[in-house]
């Protein structure tokens, strides 16, 4: 019909974006897409596994060389990683690839932590109904913050939640 437009094809979560981003800044991980075979990255080990596949490293490695070589004067990275899931792993194993190649730069790591559900006055971060859910979103909590301190120049936990999202 006249006057139609063509609306663009939504794939991922960078298409909402209003500002396109470069080709090379988005990595898609094929078996975790939403409509992939394997589901969702949901625990630590998941995600430290990504980066431990020659494949996935390597490419990395290359976007991240490309980046680094268009600095005019390097000072430091800043990585912003969700905590409470299997992407606490691919920040832990990011931030200590950045660590040992780039030991003299600055490492400003962000742990981010959603609030999930709301109960009475206080808004927590587990749901009481799942409690394999919630012992993954604990263990990749912790199991985030201490591999991001341990290779970041600071971390710095970020949740809307004052407790992020433990109770």
């Amino acid at each position: 019909p006249a006057g139609s437009q063509d609306t663009p094809s939504i794939r991922l979560w960078s298409d909402f974006l209003n500002v396109p981003l470069h080709p090379k800044s988005v990595y898609v991980i094929r078996q975790y897409l939403h409509d992939g075979d394997c589901g969702c990255l949901e625990a630590f080990g998941q995600g430290e596994s990504l980066l431990q596949d020659p494949v996935c490293a390597e490419e990395l490695e290359d976007r991240l060389h490309f980046y680094v070589e268009e600095c005019d004067y390097l000072q430091g990275f800043q990585v912003l990683c969700d905590l409470h899931n299997g992407f606490s792993g691919v920040g832990a194993k990011v931030t200590e690839l950045l660590h040992d190649e780039y030991s003299r730069k600055g490492i400003l790591s962000w742990g981010l932590t959603p609030v999930l559900s709301a109960v009475g006055a206080g808004l927590f971060f587990f749901s009481p109904q799942d409690p394999q859910t919630s012992f993954y979103r604990l263990m990749n909590t912790a199991l985030g913050i201490a591999h991001l301190s341990r290779h970041s120049s600071l971390f710095c936990p970020l949740s809307l939640s004052g407790s992020l999202g433990i109770r």
